[in-house]
């Protein structure tokens, strides 16, 4: 499975084409249509969330309810375009340089000095357009695709957040993946201790008083995954190498961790590795799950832990300091749009980058070219291992 996205914030609409979905997947607009859904939402979020209701078109590779195994393209319409009709031209028109929209003045922590002058733009708003986070409205939907696959396999996936601009939310123990779904559903801020609402939403508040932002660290938890998917046997066959990559891909996130993550430097080895169990009905478990579901870049049966850090948003009503490109004078930076915090909104991005690397590595371990095949491999495979 493979797929490509492009659009641009404020062009016409965003597009996903996806190819290699098995045949045979039942799949609807709603399916889709509920995650673009809660992307948008959450406590904190800003004007462009009002302007837009995001509603996905398939135009291929779905016929009657299923999948036929061709492409899947996939289209959302940005509502804000007809208010960008000259500036988001195809064509050429006149005056472009002097355009009120044209931006000289590149915001620190964004891509739009760095792309000028990688692809040697005089307008910086080419830089802005494809690298604002509206470009995540498209993995999603992927990731919604990709998800409707995981649940035939009777697997479950789930997010929420753990620090929310550094107040550590306490995780009470024992919550399977269902529960984190139910509680962080339940949550305008995407926390399962719902005791720190109120407390978060307050600080929230502040931050958008202070024209200030706020990052966080979000958690993905995957349960009913299969043994075995990734390899040892290169570094980029490793499941947990291709997760962090596409974790990090995600616009504002600075890295990864799996299971205990960066704590496991601080403790010695028999505290972090997890004792390996066997009984007649399970099989092969663990008595913990420090690593996160991974040993040797391979999934291990156990529950996938894994964390993502995302920096406060770089737009800030508070303007940094930062250089015209035509004069190269100092400046207060502009403000395009700004959130004072966009993390559960991230977690369901978040959510939907690791479904989709989860189906992708499913669909190459295992034969799919349909439903049926893929689901009789996959109960196969699990049948061996329990066995093993």
């Amino acid at each position: 499975m493979r797929y490509l996205t492009a659009g641009e914030s404020h062009g016409p609409r965003l597009t996903a084409i996806i190819e290699g979905v098995p045949a045979g997947l039942s799949l609807t607009v709603e399916d889709i249509n509920v995650d673009l859904k809660r992307r948008q939402g959450g406590y904190g979020r800003g004007g462009r969330m009002k302007i837009e209701s995001d509603q996905v078109e398939i135009t291929s590779g779905v016929r009657h309810g299923k999948t036929t195994g061709a492409p899947i393209t996939l289209h959302v319409v940005n509502k804000d375009h007809q208010k960008w009709l000259d500036i988001m031209s195809v064509e050429d028109i006149e005056d472009r340089l002097k355009s009120k929209r044209r931006i000289a003045r590149p915001r620190p922590g964004h891509a739009d000095l760095v792309g000028g002058m990688k692809y040697r733009f005089d307008d910086l708003r080419n830089s802005l357009e494809r690298s604002s986070a509206r470009e995540t409205t498209m993995r999603v939907a992927i990731g919604a695709v990709a998800k409707r696959i995981l649940t035939e396999l009777s697997i479950e996936i789930a997010n929420h957040v753990v620090v929310f601009g550094g107040k550590v939310i306490d995780v009470p123990e024992g919550l399977t993946v269902s529960h984190i779904k139910e509680l962080a559903k339940e949550s305008e801020i995407s926390v399962v201790n719902r005791e720190r609402e109120q407390e978060i939403k307050d600080y929230i508040d502040q931050i958008k008083r202070e024209g200030d932002t706020i990052g966080g660290v979000i958690e993905t938890v995957v349960g009913g995954v299969p043994v075995g998917l990734g390899s040892y046997v290169q570094w980029d066959k490793k499941l947990d190498a291709k997760l962090a990559q596409a974790v990090v891909s995600i616009n504002a996130f600075k890295g990864v961790e799996f299971g205990m993550g960066f704590q496991a430097g601080h403790h010695k080895g028999s505290e972090v590795m997890d004792e390996i169990l066997w009984n007649e009905e399970e099989g092969y478990t663990r008595r913990t799950n420090h690593l996160g579901g991974f040993e040797g870049g391979m999934t291990n049966g156990q529950p996938l832990v894994i964390r993502g850090v995302m920096k406060p948003i770089p737009t800030l009503y508070k303007p940094l300091m930062s250089v015209d490109i035509d004069t190269h004078e100092p400046y207060k930076a502009t403000v395009e749009r700004s959130d004072p915090t966009a993390l559960p909104a991230a977690g369901v991005v978040m959510e939907a980058v690791v479904a989709t690397v989860l189906a992708q590595e499913i669909l190459e371990k295992f034969s799919s070219d349909n439903m049926e095949e893929l689901k009789a491999a996959v109960q196969s495979h699990r049948t061996f291992v329990r066995n093993f």
